[in-house]
């Protein structure tokens, strides 16, 4: 058996890719390291499809209020002026004889009338009013659950950083360990204590590193401009997460618990429940055709008329001159009545529609319940899930961390070759990128959960930024 010096152990193995990502993002960019509030606060103010829900949600008040006015009273005022001037010819027979005239008439009248119109009974205005509350409430509750994605978009970015900058962190370790591995099996070959074998395998393991590092900083920078386009800021730093890493138990630890909360909070389960609010008063107005409707008008007018009337005698130069003056006011009050006896059938068949819509309306509020449901109990499993396996792959970090000592400690006594420092050390390598990829699974899976279970709030990121870095 030939006894091989054991190679100098690599200090990269020794590090975290977390601790390696850190390092390498400062080194390269000297920005500071934003937390995740701090990156959702950004993304508040330049998102546009975050900004263009909240003008919508605005808009929504505006278009509630138009529909109130329906209770209002309306006011007008009209005013007219008109002038009128007409000539006349006119024969006029008496016992005397026949007399022939030219009349020319000049008239000028300026009127201001104030009415006032208020409606005392119309179901169907009733109707429409409460729908506009109701489609108001349903736009609150799809601003919530816009301004939740948000949370949820930006958290994934953020974390899809992270792991990405892990990625690249671990293949740049592992290239480095195998470079200093592949130097040692070049001096061990060259004293001939070892075999060619062990060179070319180290070869072929550093040319492999070398593409997967190309790969791991092209995803990097995919990474990163995804979470730049969303926050709207160039260079943007995550924090990584502070070791050791310590994730919080989900609360509550009942399923069911998040089930019944979220038919309770859920956005989507309540613009469903407004949304079949909006079609039984859809029913009411349709049904409102067959009821009279009743209006209070009323009008006050003031007329100023002014004119003249000059009548000639043909033939002669006898000339007779009228004048009118006089103001006149005039009021009035009406009370109407409207009772609809016959409109060909249309009420009834529009209440028929109405009908069919409202059972539409709760289908898809079974089916938005039913869907959150299972979605909430996905997301309950998925966090379960990840815990688990970070506890797991905890595990195997420690497994193999002794591994590689004792697969070093093989090699160096001649029971081990270099191919399997390079597995022990790949083996490491892959189950910490992997591990710090399940805690941003977890982490990210929480805010999820809450997304789905309506529970989600800003202040929610405070528990993410707690376990950042400081």
């Amino acid at each position: 058996m030939t006894l091989t010096r054991r190679p100098a152990l690599t200090r990269a193995a020794g590090l975290t890719p977390l601790a390696l990502a850190l390092a390498l993002g400062f080194a390269a960019t000297g920005a500071r390291a934003e937390s995740l509030k701090e990156m959702y606060e950004l993304a508040r103010a330049y998102d546009a499809s975050y900004l263009a829900a909240r003008a919508q949600a605005e808009s929504a008040e505006y278009r509630t209020a138009q529909a109130k006015a329906l209770r209002l009273p309306s006011v007008g005022l009209q005013a007219s002026s008109t002038i009128v001037r007409a000539e006349q010819d006119a024969d006029s027979t008496t016992p005397a004889g026949t007399t022939a005239t030219t009349s020319e008439v000049d008239t000028t009248t300026h009127q201001v009338v104030l009415s006032a119109q208020q409606t005392l009974f119309n179901r169907a205005n009733s109707a429409t009013i409460e729908q506009a509350e109701r489609s108001l409430a349903i736009a609150q509750a799809q601003w919530r659950a816009v301004e939740q994605d948000l949370i949820v978009r930006v958290a994934q970015a953020y974390f899809d950083v992270l792991a990405a900058s892990d990625t690249l962190s671990t293949v740049q370790a592992s290239k480095k360990a195998i470079s200093e591995q592949l130097a040692s099996a070049k001096r061990n070959f060259e004293v001939g204590t070892a075999t060619i074998t062990d060179t070319r395998e180290a070869q072929a393991r550093y040319d492999l590193s070398l593409a997967q590092e190309l790969a791991a900083e092209n995803d990097l920078r995919v990474k990163r401009l995804a979470l730049e386009q969303l926050v709207g800021k160039p260079a943007v730093e995550p924090k990584p997460l502070a070791l050791p890493v310590a994730l919080p138990p989900v609360a509550p630890a009942n399923v069911d618990d998040w089930v019944s909360g979220a038919e309770a909070r859920s956005p989507s389960i309540q613009a469903a429940q407004l949304a079949l609010e909006v079609a039984r008063l859809e029913t009411d107005k349709a049904r409102a055709g067959h009821l009279p409707t009743v209006t209070l008008g009323a009008s006050y007018g003031q007329t100023w008329p002014n004119g003249s009337t000059e009548t000639r005698l043909r033939g002669t130069d006898a000339l007779i001159s009228t004048s009118r003056n006089g103001d006149s006011r005039n009021a009035a009050v009406a009370l109407t009545v409207n009772v609809p006896l016959f409109a060909g059938f249309s009420v009834q068949n529009r209440v028929k529609e109405t009908l069919s819509l409202e059972e539409k309306a709760r289908n898809d509020l079974d089916a938005s319940r039913r869907g959150v449901t299972q979605l909430t109990r996905q997301a309950y499993l998925g966090v379960q899930t990840g815990r688990a396996q970070v506890k797991a792959l905890e595990a195997a970090e420690s497994s193999s961390k002794l591994a590689l000592e004792a697969t070093q400690l093989g090699y160096k006594v001649g029971v081990r070759v270099n191919l399997d420092v390079l597995n022990a050390q790949t083996q490491l390598f892959t189950t910490q990128r992997d591990l710090a990829k399940a805690r941003y699974d977890v982490i990210v899976g929480d805010l999820k959960l809450r997304q789905v279970a309506g529970q989600l709030q800003p202040e929610d990121l405070n528990a993410a930024d707690a376990l950042l870095a400081r």
